[in-house]
């Protein structure tokens, strides 16, 4: 059974040490013990579920584009988690039992990084469609359907979730294929993200107008006004003064880095 799990890309530091793990520190290592996970539904996934072999789906969680961005799968079972008894680890638990350990985890193998990440915005985007847009149309209706009943959108913060096959296939065809530059919103119909969309200013509004705007019409049926009746109703033109110079804000002196492993024993290999 195919599976997501989730990691931080970006840095976080917890007791001291920054948790990131992102594709490039996954891909780099090729391996890894999926330790660190305190959540009780996604240990028993882990302890219960998770078999050698499994298909898994690297997300990328709490960063400013989360999406689906390499694949691995289960290279080893689960097994006792031995960072939770580690009182230097970011996610010591002083409770775990070492004789009847409380938290799980597995090890993952790095597979492939999708040369189209799938972002939660391009799933979202999906979500009421009967038919997939033009542009990720090889997915099908099937996978189209299975895409839109993801835990990722109906339980977005377990961080361990199961995934139908059909959404795993689908997800995998349009990170191969990608055709989602844009999310797609409405019935087949592509706009741009949020994030993506130019603002609107005085320059962009203006060049609106020549469309076919009042503004614009009067504009062009009149003539500008000569110089001279220009002198006459305005008088002189004043003589342009130096505008003192703007005092250089000082530039803020760089934040020091904080030392300390990433992700646990995951960059410690």
């Amino acid at each position: 059974m195919p599976w997501l799990m989730k990691a931080e890309p970006d840095t976080r530091i917890v007791k001291g040490k920054d948790v990131k793990f992102s594709v490039d520190d996954f891909e780099a290592m090729g391996e890894s013990p999926w330790d660190g996970v305190r959540s009780h539904e996604a240990k028993n996934i882990m302890r219960d579920k998770m078999k050698l072999g499994d298909k898994v789906l690297f997300y990328h969680s709490n960063c400013k584009v989360p999406g689906v961005y390499a694949l691995a799968e289960i290279s080893k079972e689960g097994y006792p988690d031995y960072t939770a008894w580690d009182a230097n680890h970011p996610y010591f638990d002083a409770k775990s039992d070492q004789e009847n350990p409380t938290w799980y985890m597995v090890s993952v193998r790095f597979v492939e990084r999708l040369a189209y990440p799938v972002t939660l915005a391009n799933v979202k985007s999906l979500i009421g469609l009967s038919s997939p847009p033009d542009g990720v149309a090889y997915i099908g209706t099937e996978g189209l359907k299975a895409v839109q009943s993801m835990a990722l959108i109906n339980r977005g913060r377990l961080s361990v979730q199961p995934v139908e096959e059909a959404a795993y296939d689908a997800i995998v065809a349009m990170g191969r294929r990608g055709g989602f530059e844009e999310p797609v919103k409405g019935k087949g119909k592509r706009v741009k993200d949020e994030a993506e969309a130019e603002p609107e200013t005085e320059t962009k509004s203006a060049s609106k107008g020549k469309s076919g705007s009042n503004a614009d019409t009067d504009k062009a049926n009149s003539k500008p006004p000569s110089k001279k009746s220009l002198a006459e109703t305005t008088g002189p033109t004043p003589k342009k003064t130096k505008a003192e110079p703007k005092a250089k804000t000082p530039r803020a002196e760089p934040k020091p880095r904080v030392e300390g492993s990433r992700r646990s024993s995951r960059l410690q290999k």
